[in-house]
């Protein structure tokens, strides 16, 4: 009784708990910075895997992924109608039973397997991660319908991801460096290190964190909803699924979230290799350089204060902006090979990765507004759906980049195990960091060009979405707010306001 007391006793949103919130984010973003920028090269470097192999066991595993995302999203909404979820909570118990399981992270990272053990050992932690992450992204809305509250949570969730990332860029460089360049232990120590630490933080986020009690009337009002079954009830998910994208602003905000944060990930995937092949520097270096990435601790902050003062147009083009420049430069120091490289590679590494915690900060700040765009529609508070189609298709976006980027290396004839590579395969690696990376935050700066969405004309849709709940005519709108809406929802102003869109 004293464990359900707790998850469901609301309490004040303070820093403190809103940074232990965040600490999930440790995971989230840690694991998967490291698996983007090592694991490939793990597998074709030291666990005898080819370039197709090793980008396969990734894609795959990001697939199942992504459809255990979906199923999550679903599975801890109606979760508390067992005796675990009343227990422990329909969203706790996840990140209860994560914590441990966290230590599964360390198998991928061992020699002398074959393919089919590696494929297996990914896709558990992949359903691991996804058990834990979906039920969390959930818990401020289970905690408060403050918005100074929630942006607070947001804030410190993103302050925290970003030390996560600094922390998974530096920490395995210095194992590396410590242990030897060529150890192959080096990287299981490393995924033992950070195993630990996503259990600690996952446990930390589990305690200081409350969810919704679900009362009586909404599970009367469940009791009345139609048994579809089995297969009618997924055909209703997949429905509900599909039905998100008729919100405008949502489809421009998921382009611009998977393309900028799939460039990102190539940029990841790709860059150990063009220090190795290309430049000839260590793969501690190529890791070090990636761990510039602690300047996006600051950036958060001033981020957050531009979001309030300039908005998220502003963030996403001076994000990309930023990156197309850097990307330029890297070019420039391939093909000039310059005295002082390491000297040039940490300056641009450094404003590199001012735009790329742009880029990642942005997205996820938005994010919030979204389903408040939904609402006015569907009447409806469907914030679950959003989270997961937002995570499907981006996992399902970066599996097929993942694998693309093996292909194009073993196409361009890269030889596994090998420091040193021919002057065509360097040429490979280069046109995979700058022409694949660029491309794709090319096409979502294109997109941000046109976003909408800001602090002015979300607060002119609330306005107009709070009048209309307490029953104001739709004939009474002014012009101003009927354009806005039909300009952030895409819906014409006649057709808002009405549950049977979200059918």
């Amino acid at each position: 009784m004293e464990k359900k007391k707790r998850i469901y006793t609301p309490k004040e949103v303070t820093i403190g708990r809103s940074l232990a919130y965040g600490l999930t984010d440790v995971m989230g973003g840690a694991a998967f910075t490291i698996v983007g920028a090592f694991l490939l090269y793990f597998f074709t470097t030291f666990a005898g895997l080819t370039a197709v192999e090793g980008a396969a066991i990734i894609g795959i595993a990001r697939i199942v992924d992504a459809i255990t995302s979906l199923v999550m999203g679903s599975l801890t909404d109606n979760f508390y109608k067992t005796k675990l979820g009343k227990r422990f909570g329909r969203r706790h118990f996840w990140l209860l039973i994560g914590s441990p399981l966290m230590l599964e992270y360390v198998l991928m990272w061992v020699t002398g397997m074959n393919f089919w053990y590696y494929l297996i050992v990914y896709l558990l932690f992949e359903i691991i991660a996804a058990s834990v992450l979906i039920p969390w992204e959930t818990l401020p809305t289970e905690m408060t319908t403050d918005y100074k509250a929630r942006t607070k949570m947001s804030t410190c969730r993103m302050f925290i991801s970003a030390t996560g990332t600094f922390l998974a860029t530096f920490v395995p460089g210095q194992i590396i460096n410590m242990m030897g360049q060529h150890n192959a232990y080096a990287y299981f120590v490393n995924a033992l290190v950070f195993a630990l630490i996503f259990a600690a933080c996952i446990m930390a986020a589990n305690l200081a964190t409350w969810e919704r009690e679900i009362t009586p009337e909404m599970e009367a009002e469940f009791a009345k909803a139609p048994k579809l079954g089995l297969w009618g009830g997924l055909k209703k998910q997949v429905k509900d699924y599909f039905s998100t994208l008729k919100i405008k602003s949502f489809r421009k905000h998921l382009l611009i979230y998977l393309f900028s944060f799939t460039g990102k990930d190539v940029y990841n995937t790709i860059f150990v290799y063009f220090g190795v092949s290309c430049l000839g520097i260590s793969a501690t270096n190529s890791a070090n350089i990636l761990s510039l990435s602690f300047v996006g601790i600051l950036v958060t902050v001033i981020a957050g204060f531009l979001m309030v003062k300039k908005g998220p147009r502003f963030l996403f083009l001076s994000g990309y902006s930023i990156m197309f420049l850097m990307l330029g430069a890297f070019y420039m120091i391939y093909r000039i090979k310059p005295d002082n490289i390491m000297m040039w590679l940490i300056i641009v590494g450094l404003i590199y990765q001012v735009g790329r915690a742009t880029l990642e900060f942005t997205p996820w700040n938005v994010f919030p507004f979204i389903p408040d765009l939904d609402e006015i529609v569907t009447k409806q508070h469907r914030e679950g759906i959003y989270a997961a189609v937002m995570t499907f298709v981006r996992k399902s976006t970066v599996a097929i980049a993942t694998f693309v980027v093996g292909l194009v290396l073993q196409s361009g004839g890269y030889k596994e195990g090998q420091t040193v590579q021919s002057v065509g395969t360097q040429d490979t690696i280069v046109s995979i960091l700058i022409i694949g990376t660029g491309g794709l935050i090319l096409i979502a700066f294109c997109v941000a060009l046109t976003f909408k969405l800001n602090r002015e004309t979300h607060d002119i849709l609330v306005d107009e979405m709070n009048r209309l709940k307490e029953g104001g005519s739709k004939a009474d709108v002014t012009p101003e707010a009927k354009e806005v809406v039909e300009e952030l929802t895409g819906f014409k102003y006649e057709q808002v306001w009405n549950e049977d869109n979200a059918k």
